[in-house]
């Protein structure tokens, strides 16, 4: 069956049209994105989506039987955003679900993105076989899932797998996306990173996490390194909760290159407990894909 696939995100909304049965999912068509017009507030942000999720109904024909979505925040069963932070100004509250349905005609479940990616991941990506799954997306932000006997679990208030808000073990005072302070995303996103090194160099510029992978500069390397010790160290606390057959690892962030994810690993095993010290590690496998896929495997559920 046919759903409509949509991945709300700080910087850009993405959508395409995806076949979906509920145990596997494949993007059918073209995937259109458009900047997300965070900046005008909530209600452009629905309409900017659901006129992308138009077209690709318009495009592709035929008769979808839902939209599933994917946003950055926090979500609850009702589909409205429980939290969210500034990189969508007014975000929380968003009654995404009925915004949606209403503007569409169809129904729609909503779900957190790392939810959604949890769902492409466990089904058809890199923890398709296991149990139980950690999955962690870093970039703007970090955030994570929990996958148990091969379901997603959100959680009562939608937060659950926030790695991104563990304690990173370090006071420096540094402001996480949250609010709070000496967060794991206040010093491993993508952002904390490329500041990090610009605060290192004396730079007056924060330069794009591109840059910061392209220089041999012994402050990139510092910040990367820090980054992704923070990282490692904090997907070890929640692997010492958790104890999962594998954890997935994703995100704009892995951009970084070959310093990064072994430096996530060596953090990893030095502060997992023993027998989780063993646990695979890898690489998110379905790219920009999986929000799209995993939400609408989500929606026909």
């Amino acid at each position: 069956m046919d759903v409509i696939g949509v991945d709300i995100g700080g910087t850009k909304i993405a959508a395409a049209l995806v076949s979906a049965d509920g145990t596997a999912a494949t993007v059918a068509g073209p995937v259109h994105r458009v900047p997300t017009p965070a900046a005008e507030g909530p209600a452009a942000v629905l309409a900017a989506a659901a006129g992308l999720a138009r077209r690709v109904w318009q495009e592709a024909g035929g008769s979808p039987v839902a939209c599933g979505v994917g946003t950055a925040g926090a979500v609850d069963p009702a589909g409205v955003v429980t939290h969210a932070t500034g990189t969508l100004p007014g975000w929380r509250g968003t009654d995404v679900r009925s915004a949606l349905a209403a503007a569409l005609g169809l129904p729609v479940v909503v779900h957190n993105d790392v939810h959604a990616m949890a769902a492409g991941e466990a089904r058809l990506g890199a923890a398709a076989g296991a149990r139980d799954a950690l999955v962690v997306a870093a970039g703007t932000g970090i955030g994570g899932a929990i996958v148990v006997a091969g379901a997603v679990v959100a959680g009562r208030h939608g937060f659950a797998g926030s790695v991104g808000h563990l304690p990173a073990g370090r006071s420096d005072g540094r402001r996480c996306g949250c609010g709070a302070l000496d967060h794991v995303e206040a010093y491993a996103a993508g952002p904390a990173i490329a500041a990090d090194y610009a605060a290192r160099a004396g730079r007056t510029v924060v330069p794009t996490l591109e840059a910061v992978a392209a220089s041999a500069d012994p402050a990139a390397r510092a910040a990367i390194d820090l980054g992704a010790a923070v990282l490692g160290a904090g997907i070890a606390a929640a692997a010492n909760l958790l104890d999962p057959d594998v954890v997935v690892l994703g995100g704009g962030v892995l951009s970084l290159g070959d310093r990064f994810l072994p430096g996530v690993d060596a953090a990893l095993r030095a502060a997992a407990l023993p027998g989780i010290d063993r646990v695979p590690l890898r690489p998110a496998a379905l790219g920009s894909a999986a929000v799209l896929a995993g939400a609408a495997l989500l929606a026909v559920v």
